[in-house]
Parts: C-alpha cells; sequence; structure tokens
C-alpha cells in the first residue's frame, strides 16, 4: 500500500496535468470559435457560387471543360489535411489511416505515379517515412489558412491536369459538421462533377462549440427541420430563355477554377476546425478523467491518514494499557 507521502505527490502530480488539459481545453474552444468565424465569413461566397452553377445546371446547359472530363488513371495526387500537432484524439491517426488506404488502392500504379500535397506536419511527417513523392511543404497552412496559398496551390493541381501531368486528384479532410461531429472525408477534386459538389453534405452548426449531450439532441432536432424545408427548395431556372455571354463553355471555364479554389480552402477550413474540435473534446475527457483519479486519490488519501492515526491511537492506547 503507497504511503500517505506517495498519494500526496501523486495528488500534486494529477492536479497540475489537470491545469495543463483544462487550459489546453479552454485554448482549443476559443480557436475552435475563430475557425467557426472563418467558415461563416465564407458561406456566402459558397452560396453564390452554388446558386448560380445551380442555376446553369436547372438551365439544361450542355458545356463541357477539360477540368469535367474523365479520362484514364496513369498518375495520381492526394492533398491531405492533418495537423502540425498531437493531442487531438485520432484525428491525425484517421487521416493517416484513409491516405494510406488510398494509396493502396492506387498501388497498381506505382509509387513514382503517386503524388502526396501533405497539408499539416503529421501527415507530411508519415510521408517521408513511406518514401512517397511530396507535393511541397504546406504546414504553415495549417497555422495560418490563407485563400491566396489555396488558390496558388488550385492553379499549380489545374494546369498539371490540363497537361495531362496528373489524371486525378483526391482531397482527404475531416467535414466540420458541429463540434462534436466531424466526418472523414474523402473527395474527388479533379475532374470535377458539378453535380456531386452541389449535392455534397452541406450541414454545419457554426453557432456553438459544447459538445454535451442534450446540445447534440438540440442539433439532430433542428437538421429534421431543415431536411423538411429543403424538400420544398427545390432550384429552379431562372427563366425558360437563360441567356449567358459571350457562351457557357467560356463562363464554365471561369467559374469551374473558382469552384475549385473554394473546394481546397473550405477542406482547409474544415480540417481546421475538426482539429481544434477534437482536441477540445480531447482535452475535456482528459480533465474530467482527472477529476475522478483526484476523486480516488482523495479517498484512498483520506482513508490511509485515518487508518495511520488509528494505529497512534490504538499504539497510545496499548501502552497505557500495559503501563
Amino acid at each position: 500500500m503507497p504511503s500517505l507521502k506517495e498519494i500526496k505527490g501523486r495528488i500534486a502530480s494529477v492536479n497540475s496535468t489537470r491545469k495543463i488539459t483544462s487550459a489546453m481545453k479552454m485554448v482549443a474552444s476559443s480557436k475552435l470559435h475563430h475557425a467557426q468565424v472563418m467558415i461563416e465569413n465564407m458561406l456566402p461566397y459558397e452560396t453564390m457560387l452554388e446558386h448560380i452553377l445551380k442555376s446553369f445546371l436547372a438551365a439544361e446547359a450542355e458545356a463541357q471543360t477539360i477540368y469535367d472530363q474523365p479520362r484514364p488513371v496513369k498518375r495520381v495526387a492526394l492533398v491531405v489535411y492533418a495537423s502540425n500537432s498531437s493531442l487531438c484524439g485520432g484525428f491525425n491517426a484517421n487521416v493517416i489511416k484513409l491516405m494510406q488506404q488510398t494509396v493502396n488502392e492506387f498501388s497498381h500504379l506505382g509509387k513514382d505515379n503517386i503524388i502526396v500535397y501533405p497539408i499539416g506536419r503529421k501527415v507530411a511527417e508519415k510521408v517521408a517515412k513511406l518514401g512517397l513523392n511530396s507535393g511541397g511543404d504546406f504546414t504553415a497552412l495549417v497555422d495560418k489558412p490563407n485563400v491566396q496559398e489555396c488558390i496558388a496551390l488550385a492553379q499549380e493541381l489545374g494546369e498539371k491536369f490540363a497537361k495531362g501531368e496528373i489524371d486525378r486528384v483526391d482531397l482527404i479532410y475531416h467535414h466540420f459538421k458541429s463540434a462534436g461531429s466531424q466526418v472523414l472525408t474523402r473527395k474527388t477534386f479533379l475532374p470535377i462533377d458539378i453535380s456531386e459538389e452541389l449535392d455534397s453534405d452541406k450541414e454545419r452548426d457554426l453557432s456553438s462549440n459544447i459538445v454535451t449531450k442534450e446540445a447534440q439532441e438540440y442539433l439532430k432536432k433542428r437538421r429534421r427541420k431543415e431536411d423538411e424545408e429543403k424538400k420544398h427548395d427545390d432550384v429552379k431556372p431562372l427563366n425558360d430563355n437563360f441567356i449567358v455571354e459571350p457562351d457557357m463553355s467560356t463562363v464554365l471555364s471561369l467559374l469551374i477554377p473558382k469552384l475549385a479554389h473554394l473546394m481546397l480552402y473550405t477542406a482547409l477550413l474544415d480540417s481546421v476546425a475538426s482539429e481544434h474540435a477534437a482536441r477540445m473534446v480531447a482535452m475535456q475527457t482528459a480533465t474530467d478523467n482527472a477529476d475522478e483519479l483526484l476523486r480516488e486519490l482523495n479517498l484512498q488519501y483520506n482513508k490511509s491518514r485515518q487508518q495511520a492515526i488509528t494505529s497512534e491511537l490504538l499504539d497510545i492506547v496499548g501502552g497505557t494499557v500495559n503501563n
């Protein structure tokens, strides 16, 4: 049985750890709020672009560009989003696992024909360890999301796709739904399927970072209500005589690259928000575990102290009787 001094030392150690996890939870909560604000600021642009493209599709315009034409896959690029730091539960492990599964899926092409663009230090380290081709260093993008760098990356991928150097590009990231729900996602970036992108899951809760059971039940009820409303909100053509100048192909050739930029930037913001949410939950769990451990240690300390006092009293009483 441990001595009182050992138990007291362990209580002090757990208390110190609890302070750290509690502070990290609050920091992650603050960063999550900023990430949610960034997503919320991006949504009006996303909504308007989606409306324009839906209008074009609803007009039944048969326009084609090089970016939406599938072709035989000989070279593949993967854009994988992870974090620069750890202590965020299974966030990085899940992304790396899906990346490895995707690499194995294209293993028949050979390692030289698979390029990984690692956004985040954790995935960059794994890419180097596996000996895969890396498309560059994008670790700074996680700490400071920048739309200009996303545009540059999208242009680089688009140029390689147009020249035939890459035949397919996939995105691997966590889609942020709410503070308590992040969905690991694999999406085809190039060739772009406009209809698939417009039908993708847009559900988000950007108003709260609470992960309690009551909050989740409230979100579920609200989503059911929103789903019912969406059934009656189908997109229709603006009019029967939809006119586009100079022509539909030219307009789509400009809008599709903008959609590509938006896809990369949205995935980055989703990944950043998911990282902070995962870290917040992990640190909250660690803090709760520390509280439970402290309760057990304090109980054990009190029992041991009471036992020591009782033993001393028995020794004194026994000595008095003997005398």
